[in-house]
């Protein structure tokens, strides 16, 4: 079993930044793809970026070249820099790690963080 918890969240303008950061209770970014998710009002949870145990790294399309994940493995802690966001940006955002042997991100969410970008 694992934790998640995420943090960094808030309102922010448009064209803004924020950094979202993601402590697990345990060991996990270093064995498992580490993933970051969002779900917007009314939508389905979906993807945003991941990063596997050896450091290949994916976006969607929507973020490319606009956030960046990444990883600090001593402190067990996954992060996700966001610049240049736009208000379709605004949901709750996950972390989770994604199981080597199922594919799927594993069963323990956390609360998420909320972005909401509004001028």
């Amino acid at each position: 079993q694992v934790q998640f918890v995420e943090s960094g969240g808030g309102l922010v303008q448009p064209g803004g930044s924020l950094r979202l950061s993601c402590a697990a209770s345990r060991y996990i970014f270093g064995i498992n793809t580490g993933a970051w998710y969002r779900q917007a009002l009314g939508k389905q949870r979906e993807l945003v970026a991941s990063i596997t145990s050896g450091g290949t790294i994916n976006y969607a399309d929507p973020v490319k070249a606009r956030f960046t994940i990444s990883r600090d493995n001593s402190k067990n802690t996954l992060y996700l820099q966001m610049n240049s966001l736009k208000p379709d940006d605004t949901a709750v955002y996950y972390c989770n790690a994604i199981s080597v042997v199922s594919g799927k991100p594993l069963p323990y969410w956390g609360q998420g963080t909320q972005v909401t970008v509004s001028s």
